[in-house]
This record gives structure tokens, C-alpha cells and sequence, in this order.
């Protein structure tokens, strides 16, 4: 409820006995002043119609300035609400005396930060990022219409209601995973963090919000099953390439971004006199260094002349998308139960072909290109069979021993 009252200020005069008339704003019960900047004598004031009396030529242009001011306000009113801010009298006169600071909008300030993203794309991001947060961006404009019925809100109208109403509608109307939602929430957070910065939110909303992800158990191949799937005959090429691009990855530990873009020039001798790959991840920028065991060093030598290569590449890498859909065929045709796509592979490498035959977690870790060991201790902790065959070792040692013990009491 808006309200708009012109009054004079008897007590306070200048010398000739004139008052300043005021106008004061009144929204909801909350009010908010300033001055019109112009002064009558009390005696000239109708204090019933907030006007000034007589008709002569000065007093109807002061009736006329003061009624631009009213209606002025009105206009302004009509703005905010328009923009879909708050009204409040403290924000309308802030509005009508120019003071108040240019409204940044949510999706606005989201879509200048993905055009910056689009436009890095290859240099400081990769594809997989400027995806993430499209979709990020996508959800929450569904978000606002669907749950708010908004097109777009002011970024200062962010809070931890919203924050927690975005998650819950990702967690029930997308039927988002825990873990994705968080991170759809985390893509939201860093726009408002970029407002928090350039000063046009006062405080971070995001200040008492977590973001708790949930341990998942990585799928794996064993290293049965990842047996099966290279013994397999295929009688359609592209499975076959596929199938071949996918051990490749197994034995490697190369994300699909990382060996799509593999190339000759990231091949080097190494210390050993050994073929290595020396890249740096797409997704991370990290540096990998990694030995090409004797499976993926014949995944090569079969594609070296293939006329599927151009541009220096070393593998037919399809789509990811492609990809994914011609492993859901290659795992059936196989007999494999388990979910086929791209990361599996990188999975597999980090458990079945490395981790379960003894190499070292930070050696893992670093062909891994991980930032941080804890990253890949995630898939030492489901390595039960790992876990199963190191005790069985611990319990020959103890049996031995004991064994001596009794040797040496049947002695004495």
C-alpha cells in the first residue's frame, strides 16, 4: 500500500518566515522523506490537499512542480515493480532522487558469466564446464518460472530460502541425484559469489549453506569381466573401434576428453626407455605421466595407419555421446551387467589394472593427474578384494610364526 503526503516543516523558518514543503512516503506502514526543495509561507499551505494556495502565475507552476513529483513517484513505483523489486519507501525515494545503485539481475549476471565461460572454452575450460553451467543456468530459470512464477529476480533477492528452495526442487521436480543437485547448486554459487564481489549484494547468501557431497561407490570392470569385453568378437567397426577406445582408456587411465585429443606429440621415451604418455588433463590442467602398458601399446601399433586419424590423432574417438550409446551395445553383446561409459574405463584403471596389483596410491594418484591423493583414495576404499588378499598374506605370516613357535618348543 502506497501512500504520498506533501507537508510543510512550520517549525523550522527561514528569514522571511518561509517553510521547506516535504513529501513523504509511506509503503506498508514503513515511511521515508526528503525535501521538494521549495518553501512557502504557512498562511499559502492547504494541509488538507497538500497544496498551495491562490492562483496566481507562481503559485500554479509550484502546484504543477509538486504534482510532477507526485506523479513521478507513482512512475517510479511502477518501475520497481516491474523489475520485480522490493518496494519499500526507503527504495522508492532512492529511485526517485537517482540514488539508488543499478539492479543487477540473477539470470542476467548468470548469462554474462557462461559467455565468458563459451568464450574460454579450450583456453581455461573445458567443453564438460561450459556445459555443466548451461544446464546449471537452464534449471535454475525453471526454477524461477515454475516454483516462483518469475522470469528473472533481482540478485540481491537471493537468499538461503532460495538457495534451499533451488536445491529441493533439483533433489524433486528434476529428480537430480544428491551429489548432482549439490553440484548444480555449487555452478549457482560461484555467479552469486561474482555479485558479492562487484558490490551488488551487501552479503553472501551463501554463507551458512554447505555443500555436503555423498561418498559414491565407483563401478568398476574386473579384471574378468574386462577380459571378456577385449575377447569378445564384434562384427560391426564401430563397435570394434569403440570397444578398442574404451580398454585403451582402461589401461591408460585417460578421461574421454584426454584421449580424444591424444596425439603423437604426447608420446615420449621415458627414463626406462619405455613409451610414456606426457599430457595435461583437459578437465584440471594437471600434468599426467603415464607408462603405455603392453595392451594399449598394441590398442596403437592396430590404428597407426588407419585412415580413421587425421589432425596427428592416434585413436578413432568418437562423441562422447556416441560413445556412451555404443558401449550400452557393446556391454550387452558382451554379457556385462555394469553400466558402460567413458569414466568407467578410468575407473577401472585406477582399480582393477593399478591399485589391486600393488602399485602405490600416489603413484595412482599422479598418472591419475589428481590434484590431491584424498581424490584418489576414493577408489582404494572399494577395493575389498584388494583388502581380502593383502589379510590372507597377513594370515600366512601369522600361521608361519606360529609354526616356528611350536617348532621351537618341540626342540627344547
Amino acid at each position: 500500500m502506497l501512500s504520498l503526503l506533501f507537508y510543510l516543516r512550520k517549525y523550522k523558518t527561514d528569514r522571511v518566515g518561509r517553510s521547506m514543503i516535504y513529501v513523504r512516503i509511506t509503503v506498508n506502514g514503513e515511511r521515508s522523506e526528503f525535501s521538494t526543495r521549495r518553501k512557502i509561507h504557512p498562511s499559502q499551505w492547504d494541509a488538507a490537499y497538500g497544496k498551495v494556495l491562490g492562483f496566481s502565475q507562481e503559485v500554479r507552476q509550484l502546484n504543477s512542480q509538486l504534482s510532477k513529483i507526485r506523479t513521478d513517484l507513482y512512475r517510479h513505483a511502477d518501475i520497481l515493480k516491474g523489475r520485480e523489486q522490493i518496494l519499500t519507501a526507503e527504495s522508492l525515494k532512492e529511485a526517485y532522487l537517482g540514488l539508488d545503485k543499478p539492479t543487477k539481475m540473477l539470470l542476467e549476471v548468470f548469462q554474462e558469466h557462461n559467455d565468458q565461460v563459451n568464450s574460454l572454452v579450450g583456453k581455461e575450460f573445458a567443453e564438460g564446464t561450459a556445459e555443466r553451467y548451461r544446464t546449471a543456468k537452464s534449471h535454475l530459470e525453471e526454477y524461477l518460472q515454475k516454483e516462483l512464477r518469475k522470469k528473472d529476480i533481482p540478485v540481491n533477492q537471493v537468499d538461503y530460502a532460495f538457495i534451499s528452495g533451488f536445491e529441493y526442487y533439483l533433489k524433486t521436480k528434476r529428480k537430480c541425484s544428491h551429489n548432482t543437485a549439490i553440484k548444480y547448486v555449487v555452478n549457482f554459487k560461484k555467479i552469486v559469489r561474482i555479485a558479492y564481489a562487484n558490490g551488488w549484494i551487501s552479503k553472501d547468501p551463501f554463507a551458512n549453506w554447505k555443500a555436503r557431497l555423498k561418498i559414491v561407490e565407483r563401478e568398476f570392470l574386473t579384471s574378468e569381466e574386462l577380459q571378456t569385453l577385449m575377447d569378445t568378437t564384434f562384427f560391426v567397426e564401430r563397435l570394434e573401434h569403440v570397444r578398442d577406445v574404451f580398454v585403451f582408456c582402461c589401461f591408460t587411465g585417460l578421461a574421454y576428453a584426454d584421449a580424444k585429443k591424444l596425439t603423437h606429440d604426447d608420446f615420449v621415451v621415458g627414463i626406462d626407455g619405455e613409451l610414456w604418455i606426457n599430457t595435461k588433463r583437459t578437465k584440471t590442467k594437471t600434468k599426467s605421466n603415464i607408462p603405455v602398458l603392453p595392451t594399449a601399446m598394441m590398442i596403437l601399433e592396430k590404428y597407426e595407419n588407419s585412415p580413421l586419424l587425421v589432425n596427428g590423432k592416434v585413436l578413432p574417438v568418437l562423441t562422447n555421446q556416441k560413445m556412451n550409446a555404443y558401449l550400452k551395445e557393446i556391454a550387452d553383446l558382451s554379457g556385462i551387467k555394469k553400466k558402460l561409459t567413458t569414466h568407467l574405463a578410468r575407473h577401472t584403471f585406477a582399480t582393477t589394472v593399478t591399485l589391486s596389483n600393488g602399485v602405490s596410491i600416489e603413484s595412482v594418484s599422479k598418472m591419475l593427474g589428481h590434484k590431491s591423493v584424498r581424490t584418489t583414495q576414493h577408489y582404494a576404499k572399494i577395493l575389498n578384494r584388494k583388502v581380502s588378499e593383502d589379510m590372507q598374506i597377513l594370515r600366512r605370516k601369522f600361521e608361519e610364526r606360529e609354526k616356528r613357535q611350536e617348532k621351537a618348543k618341540v626342540q627344547k
